[in-house]
């Protein structure tokens, strides 16, 4: 893997974002988490997908949303 971690491809699913070098959607992890699924549960179900991956995306999730919150909080100041 070339350090990306998502792919987006109008090619591949329509371009819904997937997990890169896979065909899995990143929401699936979000619908499993939701769920109450853990992650090794997650991992199970798609092989393709590896814990790095995971883990990376959850922290660049975590980023959008303290800088989501910061701008929101400066507009509304």
């Amino acid at each position: 893997m070339n350090g990306r971690i998502i792919n987006i491809d109008p090619e591949i699913l329509g371009g819904t974002p997937v997990f890169f070098g896979t065909r899995v959607p990143i929401k699936n992890l979000f619908d499993y988490l939701k769920s109450g699924d853990s992650i090794e549960i997650y991992l199970d179900d798609f092989e393709g997908v590896t814990k790095n991956q995971v883990i990376k995306v959850l922290e660049m999730s975590q980023k959008l949303i303290e800088t989501s919150s910061n701008i929101l909080h400066e507009n509304f100041a």
